[in-house]
This record gives structure tokens, C-alpha cells and sequence, in this order.
């Protein structure tokens, strides 16, 4: 009895080592195919794991043609080989919709048209441009003048200025003397700027952060431009 259970464990652990007795691991989906050739497989991972022809494994979807025109609810066997005959591919543009729907098209070509777009959007994106004017509560008032001009200039552009009032020393105990520094250099650029919120102590700054008013940006505003600061 012993000897037999010793030749059945000798025989199971060899049966382990055996490529025969593995498990085969699923294998790969071709990455192309897509009928057009123009398929690449998507990153599950990432999240833009596409149901493109074989990918697709609904019982039924709502099937919709080329040119918009709906099939109804039909099997995947039917809009496979439908998508075939006119050598097309069967993409879900809608797993999640009950019953999932189905569009025959030429992928490879919504791919581009696709990423075209986004780059194109993009591309038209505004930036926004934050400049900073930063000086002491002790600046002189031709310099504040100086500093305010440069605001102006950027507010023009369209860019957002920050305006910051360095606090040295002591002055943290005199918070009076840093706000009339920053009412007065706000009082130099009311015509061109809005503040966005009321100043802040941040640190070792009295802060506001400045939009330009619709009305005075004349030159290329919202485009970026090279970062700055005035000191």
C-alpha cells in the first residue's frame, strides 16, 4: 500500500515538469486585426482597450451602418460578417448601452481622424500666463510706478499678474504699512485689472493674483509667452 501511493506521488510530480499537463496561457491578440491592417492593439492597463472585430464578444449588439443607418438588434455573428462584406471593421462604441451598439466603419481611418482632432484642440488650447510684480512695503513710489507700467504691459497680453509684497523683518508687525504699499500699487492698475480674490498672506507675501479686463488686451492675448518676473 505504501509503495503504491509512493509511485502515484513520483508519477504526479512528474506529470508537473510535463509541457503536455501545463496550463496553456491565452495567446495573444493579433495586433492586426483590424480588416483595413490598420489596427493596433490597445493598452487594457491604460484604459483605451478598444473593441474592434474579434475583440468583441457580446451575444447581440445594436448594430448601426456606415452612414448612420441603424440594423436593429442583430447577433455579432450577423455584424461581423455584415462589417466583412463590405470590408469594414465592427467597432462598440457603446459597451456600456443595453444592449451594447456597434458601428461598421473603416477603423484605421476613425483612429486618425480621431487623434487628428485632439491634437487639433489642443493645439487651439489657451494657455494661461502668470506673470509676478513683486516689492517691499518700503518701494519707493517711481519704482511702484515702474513695477505698475510692467503690469499693465502684461495685463495687455492677457497674461494674469501676481502681484506680491515682500515682507521683511519687523514690517510682519506693521501689516498697515503692507497693505497701503499693495492698495497703492492696485490703485495704479485699476483701470486694467481685476483682482480675482482678496490679498493673502502667503508666507512671507502679501499676495493677489490680477485678470486683465476684457476691454484693454490689444496685443497677443492668451498666447504664452516666455515666464518672467519683475523684481
Amino acid at each position: 500500500m505504501l509503495l503504491s501511493l509512493l509511485v502515484i506521488g513520483i508519477e504526479a510530480a512528474g506529470s508537473l515538469g510535463n509541457p503536455f499537463f501545463r496550463s496553456r496561457r491565452a495567446q495573444p491578440i493579433n495586433n492586426n486585426n483590424s480588416r483595413n491592417g490598420n489596427y493596433q492593439q490597445g493598452n487594457k492597463s491604460k484604459g483605451n482597450y478598444e473593441l474592434v472585430n474579434d475583440r468583441i464578444h457580446f451575444k447581440e449588439v445594436l448594430l448601426i451602418g456606415p452612414d448612420g443607418e441603424s440594423y436593429g438588434v442583430v447577433p455579432l455573428k450577423v455584424a461581423l460578417q455584415k462589417s466583412m462584406d463590405m470590408q469594414l471593421d465592427l467597432y462598440c462604441v457603446s459597451p456600456q448601452a443595453h444592449p451594447p451598439v456597434c458601428k461598421i466603419l473603416n477603423y484605421g481611418k476613425y483612429k486618425f481622424e480621431k487623434e487628428k482632432k485632439e491634437k487639433e484642440a489642443k493645439k487651439n488650447q489657451k494657455k494661461t500666463v502668470i506673470k509676478e510684480v513683486r516689492f517691499t512695503a518700503t518701494t519707493d513710489k517711481h519704482d511702484l510706478e515702474t513695477k505698475a507700467k510692467s503690469a499693465i504691459k502684461f495685463l495687455q497680453d492677457g497674461m494674469k499678474v501676481k502681484v506680491s509684497v515682500f515682507i521683511k523683518g519687523r514690517m510682519m508687525q506693521r501689516m498697515d504699512i503692507v497693505k497701503e504699499a499693495l492698495d497703492t500699487f492696485l490703485d495704479l492698475v485699476k483701470d486694467y485689472a481685476t483682482p480675482d480674490k482678496l490679498p493673502e498672506l502667503v508666507g512671507k507675501d502679501y499676495t493677489v493674483m490680477l485678470s486683465p479686463k476684457k476691454n484693454i488686451i490689444t496685443n497677443n492675448g492668451g498666447k504664452k509667452q516666455d515666464a518672467q518676473n519683475e523684481e
